[in-house]
């Protein structure tokens, strides 16, 4: 089996959650529960924010890019056909152990995680952005909200479903959720450049890698 791709996929990861991802500083509850909000709507998800939200990139048809400028926080919604994929593909890199709720009908897994802006592991602690990803699989496709807090946001988290930034933000976000099918949605193989046969080769590494099979990495450099 060829493990050169693993090395393609996990880097890749790794770009991904430094772009789009991040955990929360911690801190204390404060400031009042929002009371203004955005609608949204797209050809795969619809939904409302919480606080005052514009479209930052919609040249994608599966992907879109919103931002919160108030409260410097970034929003990043997509779909692709399997999403619990790309979740077992970021737990090799640590995300794990996701809270797990349901809303409007929608199975929802909630992961909390952080990253260093660029992936720059030299950046001092105080630019560590803050994510919190959402997940849900449904039959056809899977969904995922990417919640991005830069370092300078004014919003507080204890890096769990009971933060400022999940109450307040992205559970009503979640709330808000109308999940649609579509047509021709990106395949998770094809985002990571690999056939089907391939990504299914690689997989089985990450699998093996979970269940604790560290030799499935021998000989990757």
């Amino acid at each position: 089996m060829d493990n050169k791709n693993i090395i393609m996929i996990l880097v890749a990861v790794v770009a991904i959650i430094a772009i789009v991802g991040a955990i929360f500083v911690s801190g204390m509850f404060n400031g009042a529960k929002e009371t203004a909000t955005t609608p949204f709507e797209t050809e795969f998800m619809d939904g409302v924010f919480a606080g005052n939200v514009t479209l930052k990139d919609g040249k994608q048809k599966f992907m879109h890019s919103y931002v919160d400028k108030e409260h410097k926080i970034t929003y990043n919604i997509s779909t692709v056909d399997n999403s619990t994929a790309l979740m077992d593909i970021y737990s090799v890199q640590g995300v794990t152990n996701p809270e797990e709720r349901s809303f409007n009908g929608n199975d929802w897994n909630i992961y909390f995680t952080e990253a260093i802006p660029g992936n720059d592991s030299s950046a001092k602690d105080n630019n560590t952005m803050n994510i919190i990803i959402c997940q849900s699989q449904g039959k056809k496709q899977g969904y995922l909200i990417y919640m991005i807090v830069d370092s300078k946001s004014d919003i507080n988290s204890t890096g769990n479903e009971f933060g400022q930034a999940y109450k307040d933000f992205a559970q009503p976000l979640l709330e808000s959720i109308t999940l649609k099918e579509s047509k021709n949605v990106p395949k998770i193989n094809e985002e990571f450049g690999l056939s089907e046969d391939q990504f299914a080769e690689q997989m089985d590494l990450i699998q093996q890698i979970k269940a604790g099979n560290t030799s499935a990495l021998e000989g990757v450099q």
